[in-house]
């Protein structure tokens, strides 16, 4: 009879506990970011100063000591949120609007990924946040509200990309509104591509634009097919964005 009382009570702790958890509003003056899912990636929307709206993709960037209140929703099929040092899971479900709340107590990189079979990328969906002190987190998101800076040396790498279907999926302020894939406004400022899974360096930049199934399959991004002199003008010119 004692065990039976112990894991009752334990049980109705625990239901209590987690109602609370779930309905608890973040406190005033919560940082409310904008979480979509993709297949197989995550978009990011902040609010800028001039209540204008930043996007970027991926990588999360959250002021330390501050609570950051997540919007979630999905794209397409049913993801789940999860960095484990952060907060636990919650999904993102399609037409359905979800949130979130919690506050990174210490400056770092925080890992996680989605949590949600999602699909044949599931595994390579990942999930990094960076928290900073208040004042790199301000410099940052003023360096995302600016439009990508334009170097004339790349300029045939600009003409390749705008030629080219690689505006009809991605967005750079200034060239393109493509939605279906990552907003590339501020690439180069990213540590990795393809939602966490590959380092961003050049020659794999270069490898992702040439056969991005190679490194991801089952991604969702086509094949181009450019020519050698194409592709190293378009990727120099995606390493430029910071």
């Amino acid at each position: 009879v004692v065990p039976v009382i112990i894991v009752f009570v334990l049980t109705m702790v625990t239901i209590r506990t987690i109602r609370d958890i779930d309905t608890k509003q973040p406190p005033a003056g919560a940082l409310e970011i904008g979480v979509i899912g993709h297949q197989w990636w995550w978009e990011f929307r902040y609010q800028a100063a001039d209540g204008s709206t930043i996007v970027t993709a991926n990588e999360l960037h959250v002021p330390v000591g501050r609570a950051v209140a997540l919007r979630l929703n999905s794209a397409d099929v049913i993801h789940s949120f999860w960095v484990p040092r952060l907060a636990g899971k919650m999904d993102l479900i399609p037409g359905h609007t979800n949130m979130m709340w919690f506050v990174a107590e210490k400056p770092g990189l925080y890992l996680g990924q989605c949590a949600e079979y999602c699909g044949a990328q599931h595994a390579h969906m990942l999930l990094r946040v960076n928290a900073d002190e208040t004042p790199a987190f301000d410099q940052w998101l003023a360096a995302q509200a600016a439009p990508a800076l334009e170097n004339p040396a790349v300029a045939h790498g600009r003409t390749v990309f705008s030629q080219y279907a690689c505006l009809n999926c991605h967005a750079i302020t200034g060239t393109s509104d493509g939605l279906f894939g990552p907003n590339l406004t501020h690439l180069a400022s990213r540590a990795t591509i393809g939602s966490g899974a590959i380092p961003l360096t050049r020659a794999n930049l270069r490898q992702w634009i040439d056969d991005p199934n190679s490194l991801k399959p089952a991604c969702n991004m086509p094949s181009l097919k450019l020519t050698n002199i194409e592709l190293d003008a378009v990727t120099d010119y995606l390493m430029t964005l910071q």
